[in-house]
């Protein structure tokens, strides 16, 4: 496989990562400037990127993704990312799309069996963490617990440059 250059990348991809950040920043200027941030990011990480443990494009989505985390930490210091932002960004936009799902499965098998079966609950059956510490009996406080670390072990083996669990 033919990586390619810099300029290449930025021109097939610029235009999907504007798209991403000026539907979340509140100005288009912004959005620019991290567009800039994002490809300068990609061209300096570059030779680190591994196509067997992920697609250019979702690599790129990745870096685009924490850039944009990034930008709102720095914005609000001491506002804590909303729960929404949190579980949208991390599995609806990235880890449940069609160049992951085989690895989301296998991923998924890695997990304790009840982290697995919080993430299916939660995700599959869209039941809220509230339903869950019904239904498993478990408490609301251990279920909000297990599925953080669940999604935490998710991303460290979905991720470039991500480890195997256990």
């Amino acid at each position: 496989m033919t990586v390619l250059s810099g300029d290449e990348i930025y021109a097939a991809y610029r235009e999907k990562v504007l798209a991403y950040l000026t539907a979340r920043t509140e100005c288009r200027e912004d959005a620019e400037d991290l567009c800039a941030e994002v490809f300068a990011e990609v061209i300096r990480c570059l030779d680190r990127y591994d196509p067997e443990k992920a697609s250019l494009s979702t690599w790129i989505y990745q870096i685009t993704r924490f850039t944009f985390i990034d930008h709102l930490r720095k914005k609000r210091p001491f506002e804590p990312l909303g729960e929404e932002l949190a579980e949208a960004d991390d599995l609806t936009e990235s880890l449940i799309n069609k160049e992951t799902l085989e690895r989301l499965a296998s991923a998924l098998q890695t997990l304790k069996r009840e982290e697995r079966d919080i993430i299916v609950l939660r995700y599959y059956k869209k039941m809220s963490l509230s339903e869950i510490s019904r239904l498993t009996g478990i408490s609301y406080g251990m279920v909000k617990v297990r599925h953080k670390g669940a999604l935490r072990a998710l991303r460290d083996i979905l991720e470039p440059g991500g480890k195997r669990r256990g």
